[in-house]
C-alpha cells in the first residue's frame, strides 16, 4: 500500500495549487516564457514552491521567497540559485543539511531537523512582495508552525521573514527589533535573526560564512539535532 499522506504533504498540496496573488502568477508566467539563457533548455517549475525538510524538525528556517530562476525554477526553496549555495553550504557545516549543495528537486539533499520555508510563496517582482501578497501567503506559515510540532527555534532571514514570523505568532512588530544575530523569546520559541543570504550581502561582506555559522551554532545549541 502507498505511504499516508501526512498532513504537511498535504499543505504543500495546497501551495502548489495556490492562485491568491494574481500579480505574482502573471509574473511567473513571464518568468517561464522569458527564461535564462543559462537555463534556455530546462523546464521551470513554475508555480508556488511549498516548504521542505524533517517532519520532526526542531528548527525552522523562514527566508523571503523563491528567487525566479532559483525555486521557481526548481521548485525547491533555496534551490539553483547563489542564495542557495551560500545557505545550504552553512547547513551542511552545522549538521542540519546532508549535503553542501542543493541544484535540484531529488538530488540526494536532505535536511536533519531542520525546516526550510520562505515568507512568500511565489517569486516577486524586483524581490518586492506586496503587503497584500505577503498576508495572503501568512496563513501557509501559521500552519507550518502548527505542524512542526518538535518546532523549539525559528531562524528568520531577513527583516521581511523576521516581521512574518512575528505577525504568524500574533505578535506586533515592536515585539523583537531585527538585527543580524538578535534572539528572543516569541511564543513558544526561540526567534534568532540573520541577514539574508542574498548575493546583495554575501558579496558585499555584510554577511560573511563565519556569520551564519554563529547563528546556526546557536540554533543547534538551543535545538540540538537528536
Amino acid at each position: 500500500m502507498p505511504p499516508t499522506a501526512s498532513p504537511l504533504d498535504g499543505l504543500s498540496r495546497r501551495i502548489v495549487a495556490c492562485r491568491r496573488c494574481p500579480r505574482l502568477r502573471a509574473w511567473a508566467r513571464e518568468v517561464v516564457r522569458n527564461k535564462r539563457a543559462a537555463f534556455a533548455e530546462e523546464s521551470y517549475w513554475g508555480r508556488p514552491v511549498p516548504g521542505f525538510g524533517d517532519p520532526e524538525a526542531r528548527l525552522l528556517l523562514v527566508g523571503l521567497a523563491p528567487a525566479a530562476h532559483g525555486a521557481l525554477r526548481t521548485g525547491r526553496m533555496f534551490t539553483g540559485d547563489r542564495s542557495g549555495d551560500f545557505l545550504f553550504a552553512a547547513l551542511h557545516r552545522a549538521g542540519f543539511a546532508t549535503q553542501p549543495t542543493s541544484q535540484r528537486r531529488g538530488d540526494g539533499l536532505e535536511l536533519r531537523g531542520a525546516w526550510l520555508t520562505a515568507a512568500l510563496r511565489c517569486a516577486p517582482p524586483a524581490n518586492h512582495p506586496l503587503p497584500a501578497e505577503l498576508a495572503n501567503c501568512l496563513p501557509y506559515l501559521v500552519r507550518e508552525l502548527e505542524l512542526l510540532h518538535r518546532l523549539r527555534v525559528i531562524v528568520a532571514l531577513g527583516a521581511i521573514a523576521h516581521r512574518q514570523v512575528l505577525r504568524a505568532l500574533g505578535l506586533p512588530a515592536a515585539h523583537a527589533h531585527f538585527a543580524h544575530a538578535a534572539e528572543c523569546a516569541a511564543g513558544p520559541y526561540r526567534l534568532l535573526a540573520s541577514y539574508h543570504p542574498s548575493q546583495q550581502n554575501t558579496f558585499t561582506g555584510r554577511l560573511t560564512p563565519a556569520m551564519l555559522d554563529a547563528v546556526l551554532a546557536r540554533a543547534r545549541a538551543l535545538a540540538p539535532v537528536v
